[in-house]
């Protein structure tokens, strides 16, 4: 399970380092994919397989269903961590995420989500957590 949050930078090459406590559970070759709210998701190989296999299962008619699994799999690639633990992000996820320098990884549970500072800042300072809680309660999660 990932959790925590690092804040790290990303080269000009694209490279970024990975934090050792995620490549434990990440190994050395992972998907890193476009992800919601413009940033990227990466998960571990086997739970990335199983997220696959529920977007396979969709149904072929359902535009939403195929513009949903297009969006994940047209921009998910394998990345492999180097020696020295850094992977190269593809400049199409960093266009996408708009990496360039400061960089946000953040555990949330079966995946990590890679963020620009800035807009990782910008999205946490509208958060109102309260309201999202008053949320979750009616979907049935309670704390």
């Amino acid at each position: 399970m990932f959790m925590s949050r690092y804040n790290h930078t990303i080269d000009p090459k694209g490279r970024l380092s990975i934090p050792s406590k995620y490549r434990e559970i990440l190994g050395d070759m992972f998907v890193v994919s476009k992800g919601m709210d413009g940033c990227l998701f990466a998960y571990a190989d086997e739970t990335w397989k199983e997220f696959e296999a529920k977007l396979a299962a969709l149904p072929l008619v359902d535009k939403d269903a195929r513009d949903f699994a297009r969006f994940f799999l047209s921009g998910a690639q394998y990345v492999t961590v180097d020696k020295q633990g850094r992977i190269l992000v593809p400049q199409e996820l960093r266009d996408f995420a708009g990496l360039e320098k400061d960089v946000v990884l953040s555990g949330l549970g079966s995946r990590i989500e890679i963020w620009n500072l800035e807009k990782w800042n910008e999205i946490n300072g509208e958060m109102d957590i309260n309201k999202i809680a008053e949320g979750m309660k009616k979907m049935g999660l309670t704390i």
